[in-house]
């Protein structure tokens, strides 16, 4: 291998969605209105979140954790895809891919594991409602939104560093909306079936199990929910659960897609698609599905809006 093919590539070209449709001016307008979307969403369930007393437990203070991952992903990709357009450009140097890569799998690692937290809360809440703020103090959940940064950025920190350690001696061309592994290692020209696998069994790890304790917990949940005498209390807790369901599908599946399906069944056209629906499409739906079918939060939010902000941060 030549030196200069190795040492000259300091930037790649990102051919994203905007690049691989006949209406870009269209999809680019629909970018920068779900952006609007999840950033006015989230932010507003995160300010009810904190001025209502009544979101003070442990369920909403998860939720706005999730906001925040949300808020905070979908800002990693949607600003640069659009500016780039905009500015007819296209590039972002070797950094900043590396940057742009460990965010999107920090962030995403981090809500995948605490979408599992999120269900065991609904398990505990509707299984030992009695003990329910004692099993979820506020350490507890603390130590969960920890636990999910801290394992997902190890994670992130680990796969970037060695997926930037290739040697990219080929076409300088990303076919992908951001900076991902799969993507960027079809440009490396060192030997990667060995890394491919152990990213396969990363990403089966990451994401099949904290599934497998999601769909656990609402087996139990949904069991509870069947025996329970009130049929107020058995709406609320279905709705409640239909929602973290919806989510947990919609995040689940295009994670799924993206890192376990294997690459012979990937096209460039389709992993475009997909990253746009989980890193903008799902943050913007995310907080509508929760708020809107949700009498606490739609009752802060008239609360809030008839006599002004109160409460404590939880």
């Amino acid at each position: 291998m030549e030196f200069w093919n190795i040492t000259l590539i300091d930037s790649f070209f990102l051919i994203g969605i905007l690049q691989d449709t006949n209406f870009p001016e269209l999809v680019c307008f629909i970018i920068i209105l779900l952006y609007l979307v999840a950033m006015a969403s989230n932010g507003l369930l995160l300010m009810l979140i904190v001025m209502d007393n009544r979101l003070h437990v442990p369920m909403y203070f998860l939720l706005s954790q999730l906001s925040l991952m949300d808020l905070l992903f979908t800002s990693v990709v949607a600003p640069k895809t659009v500016i780039d357009y905009l500015c007819g450009q296209n590039t972002i140097s070797f950094t900043n891919c590396g940057l742009q890569m460990f965010l999107a799998l920090t962030l995403g690692g981090a809500e995948d594991i605490l979408l599992a937290f999120m269900a065991y809360d609904r398990y505990v809440a509707i299984r030992h409602p009695l003990n329910y703020m004692i099993i979820m103090r506020p350490k507890v959940c603390w130590s969960m939104v920890g636990i999910s940064w801290l394992l997902a950025s190890l994670s992130a920190l680990v796969h970037t560093i060695y997926t930037m350690h290739f040697p990219f001696c080929r076409a300088r061309e990303i076919h992908h909306l951001l900076c991902e592994i799969p993507p960027l290692l079809k440009l490396a020209c060192a030997e990667t079936s060995q890394y491919k696998f152990i990213l396969y069994t990363t990403g089966v790890t990451f994401l099949l199990i904290p599934l497998s304790a999601i769909l656990t917990s609402y087996t139990l949940v949904l069991n509870a929910v069947f025996h329970m005498s009130s049929t107020q209390g058995r709406e609320k807790a279905l709705l409640t659960c239909s929602s973290h369901m919806t989510v947990v599908g919609m995040y689940y599946g295009a994670a799924m897609f993206m890192y376990v399906l294997p690459s012979a069944y990937h096209n460039p056209q389709q992993d475009n698609i997909l990253s746009v629906f989980y890193t903008i499409v799902t943050p913007a739906l995310n907080p509508l599905i929760y708020s809107l079918r949700n009498k606490d939060v739609l009752g802060a939010l008239k609360k809030i809006t008839r006599k002004g902000p109160s409460g404590q941060r939880f």
